[in-house]
């Protein structure tokens, strides 16, 4: 008996020995035929698609957005002109401002949209979508993000704020002499053909610059370079304020200038982090570079000026707060914080240059230094962009991002706008000057626009 137990234990143990050495060969081949099952099916199935979703939080976060956008230019950018004019002025600027935006508001969604987003050309859109012509409240809008989506009309609203304001930023470099009509004119035809062809080119499907790779993520060249460069093409063509250089113009209330620049760097973050149309970390960071670079860009402009003039100015403090602005904007969404303040405090430097030394250089009255904060700053920022998007200095870039060759990109970008702006600029100026003249008349002028172009005033005495 003990020795059947002795044979039937030695014949289990080379079985489980057997069993142990062959598992290694099965697993093998059983890996094998899932491997190709899976193949198969992967060959048969096909690719998962992507499923548009739109977030309630995108969406709020874009409506707010929108509305800090209208808040920037009413009353932002409203009073902060308004305080930098004369008081016999200051509702003319506040009409010139109001009126334009609501009149490129209404333009934009009867044709402005289809011509800056619609179709795929590479200077300009289409007439696909006039009159909002197939939008829907189901109609869908991308985002950075292929499966996240935004509605269209959202997406419209949101887009009309910056064409609005863009044409609004350009009356402060013609204040306190354009015939009102006149301003409404050139508007209609600077943004019809200047802000929708660029604004395509950078942002539209097919466009030029988008093409190329130009980097613009909240509107340094199509916003800031374009209106200030039309506003100092303007400048030139209506003429110096009589008494120019020789009376004293300066500002009737700082105190709107200041709360105007405060509005204007709240509504901002609608402007720069709305831009990335996400409620994401994308959002988060356009938020803080607009934060640090408006702070960094007033420190320098305040200290600059004390060094140069021996104090320090509330004028010039809030002038540094919009050059900040101007200047991240193109970058906000790609440079890090770092970056950001390295851009701040470069443009509080040199746009103070800009309405300084360079303003004189130029010899235009541009009332309310529309090219030295905007385009100054603006061009500044776009090139700056090109640089601090290097991964290596902070920036959300590729690894093999070049920061020569997107300098020469954005350089580009700068000069076609310029370019652009400047010679559409002119001609719209000369049509309205021919249609209905550009200037009011000496008397007018002197009396102020207030009660001689609107038959009312802002201060009884």
């Amino acid at each position: 008996m003990n020795g059947f137990f002795k044979i039937m234990l030695a014949a289990l143990g080379l079985g489980i020995a057997g069993l142990a050495a062959a598992e290694p060969a099965v697993a093998t081949v059983g890996a094998a035929v899932a491997s190709a099952v899976v193949d198969a099916a992967s060959a048969v199935a096909p690719a998962a698609e992507i499923v548009p979703t739109v977030s309630k939080g995108d969406v709020a976060w874009l409506l707010m957005s929108t509305v800090l956008v209208v808040f920037m230019a009413v009353p932002g950018l409203a009073l902060f002109y308004g305080g930098l004019v004369r008081a016999k002025n200051m509702l003319s600027v506040l009409m010139q401002v109001l009126v334009v935006f609501s009149l490129i508001s209404v333009l934009w969604v009867v044709y402005g949209y289809s011509l800056a987003f619609g179709g795929e050309g590479l200077i300009i859109g289409s007439f696909d979508k006039l009159f909002l012509s197939g939008v829907t409240g189901a109609s869908l809008a991308d985002t950075f993000t292929p499966e996240a989506k935004l509605p269209e009309y959202l997406f419209i609203a949101f887009q009309a704020t910056f064409a609005a304001i863009t044409c609004a930023l350009i009356v402060g470099a013609f204040a306190e002499r354009m015939k009102f009509s006149a301003v409404l004119l050139f508007s209609v035809l600077w943004f019809t053909f200047c802000y929708l062809p660029i604004a395509h080119m950078v942002w539209g499907s097919g466009g030029y610059l988008l093409g190329k790779g130009a980097l613009d993520f909240a509107g340094g060249t199509v916003v800031h370079i374009n209106a200030g460069v039309a506003g100092l093409v303007g400048a030139y063509l209506v003429g110096k304020r009589i008494g120019y250089g020789k009376e004293a113009m300066a500002p009737h209330s700082l105190a709107f200038t200041m709360v105007g620049a405060a509005m204007l760097w709240v509504g901002w973050f609608g402007f720069n982090a709305g831009s990335n149309l996400e409620a994401n970390s994308g959002a988060a960071l356009a938020f803080l570079n607009t934060l640090v670079a408006t702070a960094a860009a007033t420190l320098s402009w305040t200290a600059a000026e004390a060094m140069l003039k021996g104090k320090p100015s509330m004028l010039g403090g809030a002038s540094g707060a919009v050059a900040g602005l101007v200047a991240i904007t193109p970058a906000c969404g790609t440079v890090g914080p770092m970056g950001a303040i390295v851009i701040g405090l470069l443009a509080g430097v040199i746009c103070l240059w800009g309405v300084n030394g360079l303003k004189k250089m130029l010899g235009a009255d541009d009332s309310l230094d529309v090219f030295g904060v905007h385009g100054v700053g603006g061009i500044l920022g776009a090139i700056l962009t090109g640089v601090f998007t290097a991964p290596s200095l902070g920036g959300t870039g590729a690894a093999d991002f070049s920061i020569a060759k997107q300098v020469m990109i954005q350089a580009e970008g700068v000069g076609i706008t310029i370019l652009w702006s400047a010679v559409v600029a002119f001609i719209a100026f000369k049509i309205a000057d021919m249609v209905i003249g550009l200037r009011v008349p000496e008397e007018e002028e002197r009396e102020g626009l207030d009660i001689t172009s609107h038959g009312e005033t802002a201060y009884h005495y």
